[in-house]
């Protein structure tokens, strides 16, 4: 894929290994911390998947503004269709209802589509609702799916007092 305009000011390219620090840099903006190594593991991802590569950059005056990060997959997690995922998702703050992050996201979707792929799926913290608002203008909708999580901290403590409890039961039911 070429440069493509999807709106007036932003234009949006396939993400490239020198965006790595822009991504980085956008990301700490938002997040107020660095992740470095996340980021140079997921663009590594991204960038050397064999066969599609989805992830996109912004610019807006030849400035880096956003990017996405995607990928596809082809019947992972019990699916029977290929779906791609959209792991991330940066605008400049500055650039913020420019019509940035719907024109990344316009421009996935015209390439998913092209490729064959019908479903595009994300996850958002229940209460970012800026963001959530946001996919909901996309037309993203809540999946069928639920996502599970595990406090594995938690899931350890609770075992052990399984046990406890166990021992003990076990302790007194012996006694009259």
């Amino acid at each position: 894929m070429d440069e493509a305009t999807t709106d007036a000011a932003v234009v949006v390219r396939q993400l490239q290994p020198q965006d790595l620090e822009a991504v980085i840099a956008l990301d700490a903006r938002s997040t107020g911390r660095r992740r470095d190594e996340y980021f140079k593991l997921k663009l590594k991802q991204a960038l050397s998947d064999t066969g599609i590569q989805v992830s996109l950059a912004a610019e807006v005056e030849r400035v880096f503004a956003g990017f996405l990060l995607a990928r596809v997959y082809y019947g992972e997690f019990g699916m029977t269709e290929p779906a791609a995922v959209l792991d991330t998702l940066g605008v400049r703050p500055e650039l913020r209802g420019r019509h940035v992050g719907a024109a990344l996201i316009e421009q996935l979707r015209v390439n998913l589509l092209g490729l064959g792929i019908p479903r595009l799926q994300t996850e958002v913290a229940w209460d970012n609702l800026d963001l959530i608002a946001f996919f909901h203008h996309e037309g993203f909708r809540p999946a069928q799916r639920l996502c599970l999580e595990l406090d594995l901290a938690a899931a350890r403590t609770r075992a052990e007092r399984r046990e406890d409890e166990a021992g003990n039961d076990q302790g007194t039911s012996g006694r009259a």
